[in-house]
């Protein structure tokens, strides 16, 4: 309506209305839309830390692990702002029945940066990592 109301009134939209809505009114998906782009987002961050998984047990292969294994996660979690929009999840994600599942997840991503070399500290991270992930 504001943008009819734009068009007659002659002013312009950019001036008018806030970065909000704009941003808002540019990225309203269907349905069909939100659901193809959370299965491929979903799909494809189970692939990732899959992948990052298989590169743990190569030789050399802890840094690859990381970085694969957290796109992974991060390509999964994202996947559902397709589904509820991103400010949902985020409150739904930071809700008291989720908070702990939230930390848990957030400090063992930030763990296994930093512990990255060690085998066994990142294995103990992703089964933590998951376990939250799946509570």
């Amino acid at each position: 309506m504001d943008k009819l109301r734009s068009m007659i009134g002659g002013r312009e939209d950019n001036e008018e209305t806030g970065l909000t809505a704009q941003v808002l009114d540019a990225s309203t998906l269907n349905y069909s839309t939100r659901l193809k782009w959370f299965v491929i987002c979903f799909v494809s961050g189970i692939l990732c830390s899959i992948l990052g998984t298989a590169l743990l047990f190569l030789p050399n292969g802890t840094k690859l692990f990381a970085v694969f294994y957290t796109l992974g996660n991060l390509a999964a979690l994202s996947s559902t702002c397709f589904l509820m929009g991103p400010v949902k999840q985020l409150k739904r994600m930071f809700e008291p029945t989720r908070l702990i599942a939230t930390c848990v997840v957030l400090v063992t991503n930030y763990l296994l940066h930093i512990h990255w070399q060690k085998k066994g500290l990142a294995i103990i991270f992703c089964i933590l990592q998951f376990l939250a992930m799946t509570w």
